[in-house]
C-alpha cells in the first residue's frame, strides 16, 4: 500500500514537473517574441529601448489611476473631488457618522476660501423651518411646484447605465426631488420610480428629433404627456465642454439607447456644437416659446457663462417682448463641472467657474428686474454642503450635483466614465459590471444622500442664525483674499438695484 502511495505521488510530482516546464517554456516563447515586437516597432520608444520591462511603464501608469487616490494622495490635495470631499458624501449616501475628530485638515488662509459667519444667537430647533417650494413658470398652463432646493443635475441615459439611472430616479422619488435627463432623452428607467423629471433638450435633440435631427413637435408632445415631465431644459452648453455637443462612443450606443435617441446603434453618438435654428437670443426665446406654448410646462435653458454682454442682450429682447416670453430659469453651469466624457482643453480652459459666473447672471437679472420672473438653477462641482449652502447665500434659487450622486451610486473616481470599463457600474453597458450596482441598495444611498445633504446646508443656516437654507445672503459669506484676510461677499458681489421697473407677474 505505501510503495502504491509512493508511486502515485512520484506520478503526480512528474505531472507537475511537466507542467511548470511547459509553462516555463511557453512563457519563455512569449517573452522572446514580445522582445522581438518591442525591439522592431517604432511607435513606442520605451519599449524600443527596454523591451518586455517597458510593458510595466504603461501597465503601472494605468493601475495609478485606481490606487493614487489610496496610497499617495493626502486628504485635500486630489482633483477633481479630494479625499476628504469624497468621503463626506461616501458617508452621507450611506447614512453614518460625518463626525471627525482632532480638527478640520481643510486650510483656511489660502485666497478664495469661502468662511460662512456664525451668529452669536443661532436658530434653536425649535425655530427652525424647511425651505418652502417654490413656484417655476407662472405663465404656464401647468406651472411647477419644485419641493426641494437640492435636485439631480442632467446625466443621459448612455452617459450612465441603466442599473445608475434607475437607482437616481428611485431615490429622487422617495427624496423628493427631481432628476434631470441630461440630453440623452427620456427613457422608461427614468419614469418608473413616478418621481419628479426635467427633460433636457440638448442640441441633437435626442428623443424628441425627426430624420434630420430638428425638433419635432409631435415627439415633444409625446414627451410632455408624462405628468412625471414637471420641466423642460433647452441646453445650450454644459460646464465639461462649452461650445461643443455631447460625446457618446459608439460601444455605448446600445439598441435601447438607440431607439430611445432616435439614432443607428453601435456609432459615436455626437450632438453639434450648438442648436442650428438659434443664432441670437431673439431665436432662443422663440424655441422656448415654441416648446412652452406645446408642453404647456415650464422651460429654461442651461449654458455655461463667457461674457454678461449675452445675458443683457437676452433681457432686453425679454423687456421688447413682454415677461411672458422670458424664460422660466436658467440652469448657470460651471466651467469645472462634467460628469461625461470631454476633450481637455474645454475640461481645462473654457468658461466661467460657478464662483464668478453665478454672480454675474444673478446681479443682471437684479438689474433688469426680471430677478423675480427668471428662477436661477446652478451646478458643478458642489457635493459637499458648504457649495450648496454659498450657491444660496448667494441668491440661486436652486442647486443641483451630478458627480455627487454619482458617489452616492457608489462611483470611485476611477476616470473610466467614457471607457465603458466603469468598475462600479454606474458608467458602463457591460452586464456583467452591472451587477455589482444593486439598485434598491443604490437608491436608498441616493435618498440618504439628498436627506443628508439638505440637513446639513441647514445646519450650516442654522449656526449663522436663520431659519431655513434660502435665508443664507451673501452677508453670511466672507472670502479670504490675496492679503490673507476676508472680505465680506456682499463686498466681493454687491447687491445691485433694479435700473428697470419690476413687471408685474
Amino acid at each position: 500500500m505505501e510503495s502504491g502511495f509512493m508511486a502515485f505521488t512520484k506520478t503526480i510530482l512528474n505531472w507537475i514537473g511537466l507542467f511548470f516546464v511547459l509553462g516555463l517554456s511557453i512563457l519563455l516563447i512569449v517573452i522572446a517574441v514580445v522582445y522581438i515586437i518591442d525591439k522592431t516597432q517604432r511607435k513606442q520608444a520605451i519599449r524600443r529601448n527596454f523591451p518586455v520591462i517597458g510593458h510595466f511603464r504603461y501597465w503601472f501608469e494605468h493601475l495609478g489611476e485606481f490606487f493614487r487616490q489610496y496610497f499617495f494622495a493626502m486628504d485635500r490635495e486630489e482633483m477633481p473631488f479630494n479625499r476628504a470631499e469624497r468621503n463626506w458624501a461616501y458617508r452621507a449616501s450611506k447614512d453614518v457618522s460625518r463626525t471627525l475628530a482632532f480638527g478640520s485638515t481643510r486650510n483656511l488662509t489660502p485666497t478664495g476660501t469661502v468662511m460662512f459667519l456664525n451668529d452669536q444667537f443661532p436658530t434653536l430647533e425649535k425655530n427652525a423651518v424647511e425651505a418652502q417650494p417654490l413656484l417655476i413658470g407662472p405663465y404656464c398652463r401647468m406651472p411647477y411646484l419644485a419641493k426641494s432646493f437640492f435636485n439631480i443635475s442632467g446625466m443621459s441615459y448612455g452617459a450612465l447605465s441603466k442599473v445608475a439611472v434607475q437607482a437616481l430616479a428611485q431615490g429622487a422619488a422617495k427624496a423628493g426631488c427631481w432628476i434631470n435627463t441630461g440630453e440623452g432623452g427620456l427613457s422608461p428607467h427614468h419614469l418608473t420610480a413616478g418621481g419628479d423629471v426635467v427633460f433636457q433638450i440638448g442640441t441633437a435633440k435626442y428623443g424628441v428629433r425627426n430624420d434630420k435631427g430638428e425638433l419635432d413637435d409631435d415627439k415633444l408632445k409625446e414627451v410632455c404627456s408624462h405628468q412625471q415631465v414637471k420641466m423642460i431644459e433647452l441646453k445650450l452648453a454644459q460646464g465639461a465642454k462649452p461650445g461643443k455637443g455631447g460625446i457618446l462612443p459608439g460601444r455605448k450606443v446600445t439598441d435601447e439607447i438607440a431607439k430611445i435617441r432616435h439614432i443607428p446603434a453601435g456609432e459615436d453618438s455626437i450632438s453639434p456644437n450648438g442648436h442650428p435654428e438659434i443664432d441670437n437670443v431673439s431665436d432662443l426665446l422663440d424655441m422656448i416659446n415654441h416648446i412652452r406654448d406645446i408642453s404647456g410646462k415650464p422651460v429654461g435653458f442651461k449654458t455655461v457663462i463667457g461674457t454678461d454682454a449675452f445675458l443683457f442682450d437676452l433681457c432686453e429682447e425679454i423687456h421688447r417682448r413682454g415677461p411672458e416670453s422670458a424664460p422660466d430659469f436658467i440652469t448657470i453651469d460651471s466651467a469645472d463641472g462634467g460628469s461625461g466624457a470631454a476633450p481637455q482643453p474645454l475640461f481645462d480652459y473654457v468658461g466661467l467657474t460657478i464662483k464668478e459666473s453665478l454672480p454675474i447672471v444673478l446681479n443682471v437679472l437684479q438689474k433688469q428686474g426680471l430677478r423675480d420672473r427668471v428662477k436661477v438653477v446652478c451646478s458643478g462641482k458642489m457635493i459637499n454642503p458648504s457649495g450648496i449652502a454659498w450657491a444660496l447665500a448667494m441668491g440661486a434659487d436652486f442647486a443641483l450635483t451630478a458627480r455627487g450622486f454619482m458617489f452616492a451610486l457608489g462611483c470611485i473616481q476611477a476616470l473610466q466614465c467614457n471607457k465603458n470599463t466603469c468598475p462600479t457600474g454606474v458608467t458602463t453597458h457591460d452586464p456583467d459590471l452591472q451587477k455589482g450596482l444593486v439598485v434598491p441598495d443604490k437608491a436608498e444611498r441616493v435618498y440618504h444622500y439628498h436627506k443628508n445633504m439638505v440637513n446639513a446646508v441647514g445646519m450650516i443656516a442654522h449656526s449663522c442664525g436663520v431659519p431655513e437654507p434660502r435665508g443664507l445672503k451673501r452677508h453670511h459669506v466672507r472670502v479670504v483674499t490675496e492679503t490673507g484676510l476676508s472680505t465680506p461677499l456682499d463686498k466681493i458681489h454687491p447687491y445691485q438695484e433694479n435700473s428697470i421697473p419690476t413687471q408685474k407677474l
